[in-house]
């Protein structure tokens, strides 16, 4: 097969749910719109996922083979996804990478373990469409905010003492629990467990009103200029706003509020509870859309699921972060981030304008490209400028021209096997 056929472009879908920014404020919508200039960004049209994979919720195309879909192609050549990949995933691409523009927060949220999505799939395939498990790993490309993971014990515990709508929603029978856990009479994740299942089970009139009381006294400090950090008021507030009285505004004290800069990353394993909040992302997962949510959504609900399957151990926030290997490479600094899953592993690409070409090393497995910004040429002969993709075939070495005199951002997503 002829290299030009191992390595071509990509046209990608995208989804226009709710939460996502609108027009041009969304880093998608810039994106289709670099890679299409026939593109027309309707400014008041939210768009908030670019999907880019062989998922049949949002299919992948390849312009050149008449609009042939990736996942047809990838069963025709199933080689392309290198040997490993093939036989450990049943000649399947087994990852989808998307770029996510966040304005409104997504749904409180899990992800099962392999065998517990199999489980929901047997159980209800309508609510559990397949049964895989979706580990997923995000990359900030702006300033991104989210919640991940349970707070250390210390730190509920202190929401709890001092804010008194959380303790009448939660009861003081599990607050007593909370605080004896600090002084290691309880287990840690069993005061967490105890807690976060009172609120969560909680009538949902007594969480709206305990609720509404605590954001109007939050927003009269707020209007009057006072720090309310101590309440996580910035958080709470805005959640509030977008979906007022949901349980999901309690949910600020017992989870981790993430606040990422470009470049940083978490990473989101079986049972960990989290949210999107804010900014855009590069985000990888395991070819699935098996999620189990509990607040922060007018989709299915399945709060009991969701308390059960949950990691209730908490840890400081700083600890969710996922740090990358980093190297320099061909005149290219690269930040490999690789979590503790077969499924994928994402490769940042950072290079300047030089004579000699960037070469983009062969891998054991099929991959995928996106241009973030800058512009230059692949030696198949493929201009490559912000928001191409391209599809890398297994054991193919890309060599890459690098034109633009500013920097040059490209992620590069990949199994991890």
């Amino acid at each position: 097969m002829a290299a030009t056929k191992r390595v071509f472009e990509l046209k990608c879908a995208y989804q226009n749910y709710a939460w996502g920014k609108l027009g041009s404020k969304s880093e998608v919508a810039k994106l289709l719109k670099g890679a299409d200039d026939n593109f027309a960004i309707q400014e008041h049209a939210p768009y908030a996922e670019l999907w880019m994979g062989t998922h049949p919720n949002a299919p992948t195309t390849i312009p050149h083979l008449q609009g042939k879909t990736l996942e047809e192609w990838v069963k025709e050549n199933p080689e392309a996804l290198g040997k490993t990949v093939q036989e450990r995933f049943n000649g399947a691409l087994p990852f989808l990478f998307k770029v996510l523009s966040v304005n409104k927060a997504l749904s409180i949220q899990a992800h099962p373990n392999k065998s517990h999505a199999e489980e929901l799939h047997q159980k209800d395939p309508e609510n559990y469409k397949d049964p895989n498990h979706k580990p997923e790993m995000a990359i900030a490309l702006t300033d991104f905010t989210g919640l991940c993971g349970f707070r250390p014990v210390s730190e509920i515990a202190d929401f709890v003492q001092n804010i008194p709508e959380l303790r009448s929603v939660i009861g003081e029978k599990n607050c007593e629990t909370m605080l004896s856990s600090v002084n290691g009479d309880v287990s840690e994740e069993e005061a967490i467990r105890s807690c976060f299942s009172a609120l969560m089970r909680q009538d949902r009139a007594v969480v709206e009103s305990h609720l509404r009381a605590l954001a109007a006294r939050v927003k009269k400090l707020a209007n009057s200029g006072e720090d309310t950090s101590r309440f996580v008021g910035d958080v709470l507030l805005k959640l509030d706003e977008e979906f007022p009285g949901d349980v999901g505004g309690f949910a600020v004290y017992f989870l981790n509020v993430m606040r990422l800069k470009e470049g940083e990353a978490i990473y989101l394993g079986a049972n960990l509870p989290h949210a999107y909040l804010s900014g855009d992302c590069m985000e990888c997962m395991a070819c699935s859309d098996n999620v189990v949510r509990a607040g922060l959504t007018p989709k299915f609900i399945d709060t009991e699921t969701l308390l059960h399957m949950l990691n209730y151990s908490g840890k400081p926030a700083a600890e969710n972060k996922f740090q990358p290997a980093v190297s320099e490479e061909n005149g290219c600094t690269l930040r490999r981030f690789t979590p503790p899953i077969p499924d994928f592993a994402v490769t940042e690409i950072q290079c300047v304008q030089s004579e000699r070409p960037v070469v983009l090393q062969a891998m054991d497995s099929a991959s995928i490209l996106i241009c973030i910004t800058g512009s230059g040429f692949v030696d198949s002969g493929i201009a490559v400028h912000r928001g191409t993709i391209l599809f890398i075939a297994a054991n193919e070495t890309v060599s890459l021209k690098v034109e633009s005199s500013s920097r040059m951002l490209l992620y590069r997503a990949h199994a991890g096997c």
